[in-house]
């Protein structure tokens, strides 16, 4: 027998917790892990055990939680750059119905770490004491300040990154050539989602090596800073511009309809609203993908370089880097934040040679 959570790869620690989990089961999970690492699936699994009271792969209700086609599994996503109170009302409505098969119900909630507060308050109280048969399952890419109440109410099951070899094996079983596999596998940094986007974006993955080229770049002066903030949002505008040309498609089809239809007026307001959710959202990710980029460079530099004159300069950076991530879902001016950001942000190149300067200076006075 096939099981639902084999669809969860290399996660077997995490996978282990909601199989024992389950047998007593509580009302709310949060699952918390970087992006692409498998708790998505982890997700569907769960709902789908939660309601099916098995783990069987070919059960009706299993296969139809794991394709996402359940009517009683409710997937919720952020429809702008944050989840917002108007939102947490939605789910608070989804929790009250009443199931449409059996007497039990499921309610996924992506992103949780990205929910503006005064939507995480106005949840609490029903994640805290669902109604009957509702369970929540939040995923999250870590745990802060404006989460920790929410998570207080949740069994919390940690997923890390997954292994290169793991990303590289599923890139080749779905057809991509072992070269691009293994390049792609190695800049995902443990997100299957990235490693399968770095495999078939050329652009994606300029991107990210641009951003990854910042730190390099930073010389201590405004112009270079003012340079990098420009080419960054340029960079954002052109990966912008194939989801702004799927949009003009789909206003030209609504429009279509509505005259079939006879309507003069209908839902083009809103499909346009929609479109611009989705671009503030798309753009904060790009924005978000690109930083974490640069945040590895400088843990990828303490990791390896014991000798690094100000490594308390090199954790403030990752620190002013992550709170730039969070803030991105503030609606924030994105040139300010970036300009900001960067000016702060010390640059391994000097740094090593200060360094140099230092042991030739020490070498100098131990010889005399």
């Amino acid at each position: 027998m096939t099981s639902v959570w084999d669809s969860v790869l290399g996660q077997d620690r995490a996978v282990d917790h909601l199989q024992h989990s389950v047998v007593n089961p509580v009302h709310a999970y949060l699952l918390v892990g970087p992006e692409g690492c498998g708790k998505e699936e982890a997700a569907r699994a769960l709902a789908g055990v939660l309601l099916a009271g098995n783990d069987d792969a070919t059960d009706r209700t299993n296969d139809m939680a794991i394709r996402g086609t359940h009517p009683d599994i409710h997937e919720v996503k952020r429809e702008g750059a944050s989840i917002l109170k108007d939102q947490a009302e939605e789910v608070i409505k989804i929790a009250s119905t009443t199931p449409k098969e059996g007497n039990r119900k499921a309610i996924i909630m992506h992103e949780v770490h990205l929910m503006q507060p005064s939507a995480a308050a106005r949840l609490l109280k029903t994640v805290e004491e669902p109604p009957n048969g509702v369970f929540f399952v939040m995923l999250a890419e870590q745990v802060d300040d404006s989460l920790v109440t929410i998570a207080s109410r949740c069994m919390t099951i940690h997923f890390g990154p997954l292994d290169a070899a793991v990303i590289e094996h599923v890139l080749t079983s779905e057809g991509v050539k072992l070269d691009v596999a293994e390049v792609a596998a190695q800049s995902a940094h443990g997100s299957l989602t990235r490693g399968r986007l770095l495999a078939a974006d050329k652009q994606l993955a300029h991107r990210r090596e641009f951003f990854a080229n910042i730190p390099r770049r930073i010389d201590g002066t405004g112009a270079t800073v003012a340079a990098i903030v420009e080419q960054i949002l340029s960079l954002i505008d052109d990966s912008v511009a194939p989801l702004q040309q799927r949009h003009e498609q789909e206003i030209v089809d609504t429009e279509k309809t509505l005259a079939l239809m006879g309507v003069k007026r209908g839902g083009k307001k809103a499909l346009e609203d929609k479109h611009k959710r989705e671009i503030r959202r798309f753009r904060t990710d790009e924005l978000r993908n690109g930083l974490t980029e640069v945040a590895s460079v400088y843990r990828n530099e303490l990791a390896r370089n014991e000798h690094i004159h100000r490594p308390e300069g090199y954790v403030t950076a990752i620190h002013r880097l992550h709170e730039a991530m969070r803030r991105l879902g503030l609606n924030v001016n994105e040139a300010i934040l970036l300009r900001d950001l960067i000016w702060s942000l010390p640059s391994p190149s000097a740094d090593a040679a200060l360094q140099f300067v230092l042991h030739d200076n020490s070498s100098v006075v131990a010889k005399a």
